[in-house]
C-alpha cells in the first residue's frame, strides 16, 4: 500500500477508482519505459537515459551532462570549488552527496543492511556490490585477464594492475595512486587528519582497520573485569 493512501478512502472505493487516483498524481508517463513522474520536467530529464542526450556542455573540457546539476557539480572540478563543509572535521565537498556519506565516518552511521548476513554499509551501492557475494555474481570481466569482479569501481581499479596507470595524485608531494581511496588515505599524512574516533577512549586514528584493532583493547579490558 502507497504511503500516500487514505485507508478510509481505499475501502470506498473500487481497485480501478484507487489506481486511477495515483495515476492522476504522476501524469507524465515515459513511452519507452512507462515510468510515471509528477511533473513534465523529471520526464524530460528520464527521456535522455534513453535518448543518450546530454545537453549542458562544459565550456571548460566539453564534456557533456544530463542536467543542469550535474553541470554546476562538475565544474567544480575545474574551479577548485568545495561548498560543503563537514562541522566535525572541516573537510571540505564538492558535492553534498559525498559529505553526508563522509559524515558517517564520525557518527558512525551505517544505514544499508544486508538482509543474508546483517552487515551494514555507510553506502546503497557497497551493500548492492556486497549482495553479489552471496550470489555470487561477478557481472564486471576484465577484457586482460578474464577475471571478474562484483563492481565497476573494483574492475576498475584492477585494469590498472595492467596498464600501470595511476591517476591519483597527491597535491602535497605529487606521489600518484591506482585507487582514490589509497590517494586519501595518503593525504592523511600530511595533513594530521584522524577522522576515525575510538567511542571508548576518544583515541583517533587515520585508517578504520586501526581503529578496529585497538578497540580489541577495550573488548579485552572488559573481558577481564567481567571475570
Amino acid at each position: 500500500m502507497n504511503s500516500e493512501c487514505d485507508p478510509s478512502s481505499i475501502i470506498q472505493q473500487s481497485p480501478l477508482v484507487h489506481q486511477r487516483a495515483h495515476k492522476e498524481k504522476e501524469p507524465y508517463k515515459c513511452p519507452e519505459c512507462n515510468k510515471c513522474f509528477k511533473h513534465r520536467s523529471h520526464l524530460v530529464i528520464h527521456e535522455r537515459i534513453h535518448t543518450g542526450a546530454r545537453p549542458y556542455k562544459c565550456p571548460e573540457c566539453n564534456k557533456c551532462f544530463k542536467t543542469g546539476s550535474h553541470l554546476i557539480c562538475h565544474k567544480r572540478t575545474h574551479t577548485g570549488e568545495r561548498p560543503y563543509k563537514c562541522p566535525e572535521c572541516n573537510k571540505c565537498f564538492k558535492h553534498r552527496g559525498h559529505l553526508v556519506i563522509h559524515e558517517r565516518i564520525h557518527t558512525g552511521e551505517r544505514p544499508y543492511k544486508c538482509l543474508e548476513c546483517s552487515k551494514c554499509f555507510k553506502q546503497g551501492s557497497h551493500l548492492i556490490r556486497h549482495k553479489r557475494i552471496h550470489i555470487g555474481e561477478r557481472p564486471y570481466k576484465c577484457p586482460e585477464c578474464n577475471k571478474c569482479f562484483t563492481g565497476k569501481s573494483v574492475l576498475a581499479n584492477h585494469k590498472r594492475t595492467h596498464t600501470g596507470e595511476r591517476p591519483y595524485k597527491c597535491p602535497e608531494c605529487n606521489k600518484c595512486f591506482r585507487q582514490r581511496s589509497t590517494q586519501v588515505r595518503h593525504e592523511r599524512t600530511h595533513t594530521g587528519e584522524r577522522p576515525y574516533k575510538c567511542p571508548e577512549c576518544s583515541k583517533c586514528f587515520r585508517q578504520r582497520g586501526d581503529l578496529v584493532i585497538h578497540e580489541r583493547i577495550h573488548m579485552g579490558e572488559r573481558g577481564v573485569i567481567d571475570h
